[in-house]
């Protein structure tokens, strides 16, 4: 015997693992459903107009989606752990193109706002089957760059996405922009149907119900929840609040809305440009060498945006953001797979989302609530003064995630 073959029962080992693997089973399906997300947000409000609503009513319409992202995360997680990777990424699909189609046939504002929350939902499924899937087949030391990848392919297709919804509602009307993203779903799905392997995903239910399941690892992991998800919360506050105060900003310091679009278009290239390095960096040296100085950056630019009263100015501080929300490309999601425990993967990520989620949702009702109280300067400043708040408690109350580990081989 050469000493080379396998014992007798046993299996040759799984070859490592390389990021070119989720290429057919996470990344292209993701860029699809994407472009598809980002054809369909500029229109909503527009369509609600169509319909007969005021603009209030159409930023109600918008904020639904929201909604119903935050409201579908914890039924999202348990669809996960009941039906598996696969089966919930299916049904999230499926109800983005039912709503999706319905949407474009209503002829009702209130119904036009049901389908949105819906769709919201369907977004949420999708998101949080993918993180679980994700969080499976990727060693920790690879997670950082698979899913700072994700998060730049989700920076692309929102850029692809308006501009093809656009297209299409001129040429077709808005309703054309729907049937767009029905259509790119539902191919999103059936390529992830046919690569990801079924059957193994979903989790030993025995025990308590799915409601025990949830509330069980709520209990068992509320100091993550509290530290790492405070920590998070501040980081889309800051995210929101850099979409709110960098064009009011320019308007007050004389920018005209060509300019004001000039400059955050810079930001914007300036934060796509770092999502691979930033994976890297994360990966290499571990998850706060991006998210703590994500946060400070963020914090400091919302600090220091009052003090400029020139264009120049203004234009490196809408830089010095795209610098800090680049450097947290993917850090939501990546914290989330490393915390994830193996056994409650789909409830913890669902409760993981539904931070993320609230702060989405509520940033723009705290940013606002502040800038009622005070002048533009102060409420910017204020807002960065919760960044560094959240600096601090990422640097000195979260653990750091990276480590070594198996991963099951990705398809």
């Amino acid at each position: 015997m050469s000493g080379q073959g396998f014992a007798a029962g046993s299996s040759p080992p799984a070859p490592p693992f390389r990021l070119r693997s989720l290429v057919a089973s996470v990344y292209l399906p993701t860029l699809l459903f994407a472009i598809g997300q980002g054809a369909v947000l500029p229109i909503i409000p527009l369509f609600a107009l169509q319909l007969g609503g005021s603009a209030a009513a159409a930023g109600f319409v918008v904020g639904m989606r929201g909604l119903g992202l935050m409201l579908f995360d914890l039924p999202g997680g348990m669809v996960v752990s009941r039906f598996g990777d696969k089966g919930a990424m299916v049904a999230g699909t499926g109800l983005v193109a039912a709503a999706a189609v319905g949407a474009s046939l209503t002829r009702s504002v209130g119904l036009f706002a049901l389908l949105i929350l819906l769709m919201g939902g369907g977004w949420a499924f999708w998101h949080v089957a993918r993180l679980a899937y994700v969080t499976e087949v990727t060693p920790s030391p690879q997670r950082g760059r698979a899913l700072s990848f994700l998060a730049g392919l989700h920076r692309a297709g929102w850029f692809i996405g308006p501009i093809l919804g656009g297209f299409l509602a001129k040429l077709y009307g808005l309703e054309s922009a729907f049937y767009a993203q029905a259509v790119l779903g539902a191919a999103a799905a059936a390529i992830m149907f046919v690569v990801v392997r079924g059957g193994e995903d979903a989790e030993d239910l025995g025990g308590p119900g799915m409601a025990g399941r949830l509330l069980t690892t709520v209990v068992e992991h509320r100091d993550v929840f509290l530290r790492a998800g405070g920590a998070i919360l501040a980081l889309q506050i800051l995210r929101q609040g850099r979409q709110v105060f960098l064009p009011l900003w320019g308007d007050a310091v004389g920018l005209d809305v060509a300019g004001i679009g000039l400059v955050f278009g810079a930001s914007a290239f300036v934060d796509f440009a770092l999502f691979y390095p930033v994976g890297s960096l994360m990966d290499r040296r571990g998850r706060k060498w991006a998210s703590v100085p994500s946060l400070l950056l963020l914090a400091l630019g919302l600090l220091a945006l009052p003090a400029t009263q020139e264009i120049t100015g203004y234009a490196l501080v809408a830089v010095l953001l795209g610098i800090g929300n680049g450097l947290g490309a993917g850090i939501v999601m990546t914290l989330g797979a490393d915390f994830a425990p193996p056994g409650r993967r789909g409830e913890f990520l669902g409760v993981w989302r539904f931070i993320g989620d609230a702060g989405n949702a509520a940033g723009p009702f705290v940013v606002s609530a502040i800038a009622g109280a005070a002048s533009l300067g102060l409420a910017s400043a204020l807002t960065g003064g919760i960044g560094l708040a959240g600096a601090l408690l990422m640097a000195l109350a979260v653990p750091e995630t990276l480590r070594g580990g198996p991963a099951r081989r990705a398809p």
